[in-house]
């Protein structure tokens, strides 16, 4: 062996024991050991998790409240649904050909969509939202919490009371179980549940407080039937959330969330919700109608003030006044009440505003009789029986009286009178008038309603012609009854009835031809 071989050896032999010697100095000092983040697995070491102590008496109340919401939360989310409603705005009738090639485009119909929320009531599918969620839609589309999607049929809307039902077609699903809205205590603790924000944010919980109850909006009042006994959290709401519930802490919806107050349109700490008392008896009537019958006193009132509760000799500031009468047949006026009058209780129930006024009166009965108990100057009391009225004449009275149109208004582009929309067909008519035949140069005698407006996407977009075209066609029978005013033709579809195919004679006015359409009715 040669001397540097030798050499080798001897520096081998010196590295492994000073190898040897590390190791030993390591464990005799507990030195450590190269780790995971040094590139080797550690050995020898691990945490060891420590177990929280038992919660004490001064945070238990805590820790159940916590589960308390949880399992309130996990119950109601999948009773709770999204809401999509989508509207088609057609473009103005305009010839392509005198439209630059780049505008062209701007001819096609323009879809607008927007969401919100809603909460199961039955299980074979009606749900209750707010109107303005619904509002004016084409077509609605509800979403569940398992990820399947519906289309929904909308059974009735009162935008009165900003409430809505619609219903899916499917069974066995969760509804969420009513509690009382008129117990409700302002401090009680409440969920708001929903889809803020659009499809980021759906199905959010979120928790509040009871802030306040009866609470009016004027910006949301549309007339004077409108609701003004608000319920108001500081539970987070923003837009989307509209129509989703308002949960007590035993699960009840109390409430349907409906609008906010914000300066910036996203939530400020003021949310507002409609009692579910109120919704439900408006639920009610949707589904047995389709439409909300009011009864009236024939009255226009106002909240009672200081000065109007020290002038009655009131212990308190309560009650309505009466301010004025919907009409000289004012049901009230005839029995004996007096303007300046406070309406303190109505069939012994106490008054203390005007939404509990809209409340007790509003879903009587129309023809009811009620004892209407009133405060006068120096604290005389006097109870009148008054007999209730239809709230939808004492509106319409109100109104023509208030809000005459102007001259051109409420006429549509011929001059003549704007006719509603009739879902079942999907068009507007206008009675056909001498006028009219003049200007469409009719060549021959013929009684019906013109077709002044059509919606492409309705049931009966593609069988009829409107004055768009400059050729409208006029509907002159249905199932060959004949048709001359509108309110005929509606009467004939309504019986007719929803889903069914009818038989439209019509007759058009450019080629001066009759012809048969079946188009099966909207919903």
């Amino acid at each position: 062996m040669s001397t540097r071989d030798k050499n080798w050896l001897k520096l081998g032999g010196l590295a492994t024991a000073a190898f040897a010697l590390g190791l030993l100095f390591a464990g005799i000092l507990d030195l450590p050991l190269p780790s995971a983040a040094q590139g080797r697995p550690a050995r020898g070491s691990q945490v060891v998790p420590v177990r929280a102590p038992a919660p004490d008496a001064s945070v238990k109340f805590l820790t159940d409240l916590s589960d308390a919401f949880a399992a309130v939360s996990e119950r109601a989310k999948p009773s709770v649904v999204y809401v999509e409603a989508s509207h088609t705005n057609e473009p103005q009738s305009v010839d392509p050909r005198r439209l630059p090639p780049g505008m062209r485009q701007y001819q096609r119909p323009r879809v607008e969509r927007g969401s919100g929320s809603g909460f199961i009531v039955s299980a074979d599918g009606y749900i209750l939202t707010n109107n303005h969620v619904v509002e004016g839609a084409d077509r609605v589309k509800v979403k569940l919490l398992d990820g399947r999607v519906y289309n929904a049929k909308v059974i009735g809307t009162d935008p009165s009371t900003d409430v809505a039902v619609i219903k899916i077609d499917v069974t066995g699903l969760t509804p969420m179980p009513f509690g009382n809205s008129d117990g409700v205590r302002v401090g009680e603790m409440v969920l708001a549940i929903g889809n803020p924000l659009g499809d980021n944010l759906t199905f959010t919980v979120t928790s509040g407080i009871v802030s306040a109850k009866g609470r009016r909006l004027d910006g949301l009042q549309r007339n004077e039937r409108s609701i003004s006994d608000f319920i108001q959290t500081d539970a987070a709401i923003n837009p989307g959330n509209s129509g989703g519930p308002l949960v007590n802490t035993r699960g009840e919806v109390i409430g349907i969330n409906s609008a906010i107050a914000s300066e910036t349109g996203l939530f400020s700490g003021y949310g507002f919700a409609i009692p579910i008392n109120l919704a439900r008896t408006v639920m009610d009537q949707l589904i047995a109608n389709g439409r909300v019958t009011r009864a009236a006193l024939g009255v226009m009132v106002r909240d009672a003030n200081a000065n109007d509760a020290e002038f009655a000799g009131l212990q308190e500031v309560r009650g309505v006044v009466i301010s004025e009468w919907s009409g000289d047949d004012s049901p009230a006026k005839a029995a004996g009440l007096q303007r300046g009058d406070v309406i303190v209780t109505i069939d012994g129930a106490p008054v203390g505003y005007t939404g509990q006024l809209q409340q007790i009166v509003g879903f009587k009965p129309v023809g009811q009789t009620v004892k209407v108990e009133v405060a006068r100057q120096g604290g005389v009391r006097r109870t009148y029986d008054v007999r209730l009225i239809s709230g939808d004449a004492t509106e319409r009275q109100r109104i023509s009286r208030a809000n005459t149109p102007a001259e051109g208004e409420g006429k549509d582009a011929q001059g003549n009178p704007a006719s509603s929309p009739l879902t079942l067909l999907g068009i507007r008519v206008t009675p056909l008038t001498d006028a009219l035949s003049e200007q469409y140069e009719l060549r021959n005698p013929v009684q019906g309603v013109v077709v002044t407006e059509v919606d492409p996407s309705g049931p009966a977009g593609e069988a009829l012609l409107d004055v768009t075209t400059g050729q409208p066609d006029i509907i002159t029978a249905v199932n060959g009854r004949n048709i001359k005013t509108e309110r005929e033709l509606r009467d004939a579809l309504r019986e007719a009835g929803s889903g069914k195919i009818v038989s439209l004679d019509v007759y058009n006015s450019h080629t001066d031809l009759r012809r048969i359409e079946r188009v099966r009715l909207g919903q």
